[in-house]
């Protein structure tokens, strides 16, 4: 088992990474924003159902309709969560969206005795405030005063709802579930319902660059196959409540890739914050063998 936890943890520590590049290809591709989500999980599907069919329909076929359920659900789940956020951007700024949709965690403290009956110990709740706390400081004074701001505001929020179900329903299916079963439909889900609102929807779906192409499949391929399976895998063997926490490490990452790739510069706020979402992933891993 020690061997185990300590492989979720390498995943989960690489997943980091993965999922950081998402905002780097997101930046690089000239397409509505619907558009990048829709390609980010449709191109993924491509690649995964396929597969999923060849070698694991039999259990894909066998799966209980409730596990078709929950499995339809986080896919749900997960493409309003791109929705969401990623359209907040159009009325506030990234930082307040990262500070917003950065409170997964509280959401999964709050439903994940209702959704999967696992209780959040001390120190969970503990690494769970600090991580936020950092969320707050990168963001703090950059909220939207603008008219608007409001609705970009309910939509980084419901981007956060959304990942903490999508992350707690990933828990109860991937129990019983291989991960390519679970990613496939689920990812599959999203795909259909990214795709069913861009098609007709005022969005462009095609006629762009070789650059914004390279963008696509770069987000399919690393931040969703990579970064969002390996989030997954390790929800067979680890807390959605650590877990969550473990995603704070994102704009820590992405913002350093920009920092050398975009030349963006790493305020004061952001270091001080960065800091101590890293120190609340470190309390949330010491505390995982509590739970």
């Amino acid at each position: 088992m020690k061997l185990r936890e300590r492989s979720a943890d390498l995943v989960m520590f690489l997943a980091v990474f993965a999922t950081s590049t998402g905002s780097i290809f997101a930046k690089a591709a000239n397409a509505p924003s619907l558009t990048v989500a829709a390609y980010r999980v449709g191109l993924a599907s491509l690649v995964l159902v396929p597969t999923a069919f060849m070698f694991r329909r039999d259990e894909i076929r066998s799966l209980s309709s409730r596990d078709w359920k929950d499995t339809v659900l986080s896919g749900t789940a997960l493409a309003i969560h791109f929705a969401s956020w990623i359209s907040s951007l159009s009325f506030i700024s990234v930082a307040s969206c990262v500070v917003l949709v950065n409170t997964a965690p509280l959401w999964v403290a709050i439903m994940a005795p209702f959704l999967t009956g696992e209780r959040i110990n001390g120190k969970t709740a503990a690494a769970i405030a600090v991580a936020i706390s950092g969320a707050v400081i990168i963001g703090w004074g950059d909220f939207s005063s603008g008219s608007e701001g409001w609705k970009g505001d309910l939509l980084a929020v419901l981007g956060a709802i959304t990942m903490a179900i999508y992350l707690l329903l990933g828990r109860r299916v991937r129990e019983k579930v291989s991960l390519l079963s679970y990613v496939s439909v689920c990812y599959g889900t999203a795909a259909v319902l990214l795709w069913v609102v861009v098609l007709i929807g005022p969005y462009r779906a095609w006629g762009f660059s070789s650059g914004t192409w390279w963008a696509f499949w770069g987000m399919a391929i690393i931040p969703q196959l990579l970064g969002h399976s390996a989030y997954n895998w390790a929800l067979r063997w680890v807390s959605p409540s650590v877990v969550s926490v473990v995603l704070l490490g994102e704009p820590v990452c992405s913002s350093v890739m920009a920092l050398f790739l975009f030349g963006e510069p790493l305020g004061l706020k952001t270091i001080t914050g960065g800091c101590l979402i890293l120190i609340g992933v470190h309390m949330a891993q010491r505390a995982k063998k509590d739970l």
